[in-house]
């Protein structure tokens, strides 16, 4: 059997070359900074830069984490979409608040936010739906997301058909697909460092405005 201890301890992290953050210069407002950072990791040509980690918890506290998509960011919003029937739905129903963590590996860099997820008007939801390929509108229009499958080929009959039904009718939508909008109340910007002296600038709401400061690593 393998030492994973050992595999493990033998890799590296945080080599660099990451750029200089300066926590001095930081926007008022954390969107700012989120914006710039993403396209950076864009232009950086980062694998799925727009991937993220949802966190929520169930109706008996325990913690649940998954990787999605994020949709759109407006000035202090983070938007996400999923049905309201998955795991997450539920929980979010029960619980809006959340946690949504980005990690780009290749910058150094880790954003991690905290807020209230609220679901945007049927509109908006409807938009989003409309916007994803035929194949993701085929998987969500099964609706039976994290339900136990018994044959994998009751997966790809139910798949077909509900290929068939999207190419007959583009405009079909999920009643059950909603769009989040993630409200932030605290983000938190790290940039890693080559000696583990790593840059932690966070930000925290104070009313209408927000305050930020400096972290120890």
């Amino acid at each position: 059997m393998r030492n994973v201890n050992d595999t493990l301890r033998s890799l590296t992290s945080f080599t660099g070359p990451f750029s200089e953050f300066h926590p001095e210069d930081v926007p008022g407002n954390p969107t700012e900074l989120f914006i710039e950072w993403l396209y950076e990791a864009i232009e950086k040509r980062i694998q799925e830069p727009h991937a993220m980690t949802l966190s929520t918890v169930d109706k008996h506290g325990v913690p649940d984490a998954r990787t999605l998509i994020l949709k759109n960011v407006t000035r202090n919003k983070w938007f996400f979409a999923t049905s309201c029937k998955s795991q997450k739905g539920k929980q979010l129903e029960l619980n809006p608040r959340v946690a949504l963590t980005f990690y780009w590996s290749e910058l150094g860099r880790q954003v991690r936010i905290r807020g209230i997820a609220s679901v945007t008007n049927k509109k908006l939801s409807d938009k989003d739906f409309l916007e994803r390929s035929v194949n993701a509108r085929a998987i969500a229009l099964i609706g039976r997301q994290s339900e136990e499958l018994i044959d994998q080929n009751e997966l790809d009959d139910v798949f077909i058909e509900k290929q068939e039904i999207v190419k007959r009718d583009p405009l079909i939508v999920a009643p059950y697909w909603h769009l989040y909008s993630v409200f932030a109340e605290d983000v938190e910007f790290f940039q890693g460092n080559t000696h583990r002296k790593n840059v932690r600038v966070k930000y925290e709401r104070k009313g209408e405005q927000w305050a930020s400061k400096l972290l120890w690593p």
